[in-house]
């Protein structure tokens, strides 16, 4: 059930990436070697960097669109299922073949809520963008991508940035089709561990990034401080303190809600930082996957979007 209702004036979120079937078990500790155990809890829900981003992005209140390779498969039916569910369109590229659709097997321990994943991944995916792209992205006011789908998210960054739409990627980790989406990218939304080719640390990296054109590079680390680098200016936001029980999904709710928030009319960088992190953290003081969703604030009352002009 959507916590703010979808209004003529709710922003239209692209979300370019991937998504898969996560299942989920929590366990009391990591088993040994050979060991088998028993979960105390076990969830299924569609995963993916850029379907949770999307995910939360309809939850606050906006127009959520995944682009993504699913095809025709049991599994792909699954996910769909569960997106609907949360009020996210699927643009699925691979419709009408088959083709394998990853499943991500995870567990969360308990005691900490840190998360573990095993999964495949869609970095050198082939999957080509659907044949009415320049008008999906036409109707956007911000256009995420994750880097997984390369063909579709080197095609989506480019129809943005020619449309003045702001491109926001969520970098967790290097991957090569990162050159080719720099150049068109307004927000990158750094996991600490992200490095660009060569640099060492998160400063050499933001300055990497901020060399090649990106207009705003944040970093999130975890429980600590969110840094961030934009118009000359830098900032570091600090990140409300939860009891943490499940890390999962917890940077996508971060980016996807650093989406929404960029196409509000107030606030700036750090505000929208600080808006995203307690949506982060309030996914971190939940357990499974959607539960948190329920307890996200609707959008303010009378607060209107505004569109740009194209």
């Amino acid at each position: 059930m959507r916590n703010a209702p979808v209004s003529e004036e709710a922003p239209v979120g692209i979300f370019v990436g991937l998504a898969t079937l996560d299942v989920i078990h929590r366990i009391a500790e990591p088993p040994a070697v050979n060991e088998k155990i028993t979960s105390t809890a076990q969830f299924v829900a569609a995963g993916g960097p850029a379907a949770n981003a999307a995910v939360t992005f309809a939850a606050l209140g906006g127009q959520a669109v995944l682009v993504t390779a699913l095809g025709d498969d049991p599994v792909a039916d699954l996910i769909r299922a569960d997106l609907a569910a949360h009020d996210v369109r699927v643009v699925d590229t691979a419709a009408g073949t088959t083709r394998t659709v990853p499943v991500s097997c995870v567990s969360v321990v308990e005691s900490t809520g840190d998360r573990s994943v095993v999964s495949a991944d869609a970095v050198t995916s082939d999957a080509s963008p659907p044949d009415d792209l320049a008008d999906v992205v036409a109707r956007a006011d911000v256009v995420l991508v994750d880097g997984h789908h390369p063909v579709m998210a080197r095609a989506a960054v480019r129809l943005a940035a020619e449309r003045g739409i702001p491109v926001v990627v969520d970098a967790g980790r290097w991957k090569p089709v990162m050159a080719d989406l720099v150049p068109f990218v307004s927000d990158m939304v750094c996991s600490g561990d992200f490095r660009t080719p060569g640099a060492d640390t998160s400063e050499i990296t933001a300055a990497a990034l901020l060399g090649e054109g990106v207009g705003t590079v944040v970093i999130t680390h975890g429980g600590d401080a969110v840094t961030w680098w934009a118009g000359g200016e830098y900032g570091a936001v600090p990140v409300p303190e939860v009891t943490v029980v499940d890390t999962l999904g917890a940077g996508d709710a971060f980016h996807g809600a650093y989406s929404y928030y960029s196409t509000r009319p107030d606030g700036g960088v750090a505000d929208r930082i600080d808006r995203s992190s307690r949506v982060a953290a309030l996914r971190c003081s939940v357990i499974g996957p959607r539960a948190w969703l329920s307890k996200l604030p609707g959008r303010p009352a009378g607060v209107q979007i505004r569109k740009r002009e194209r």
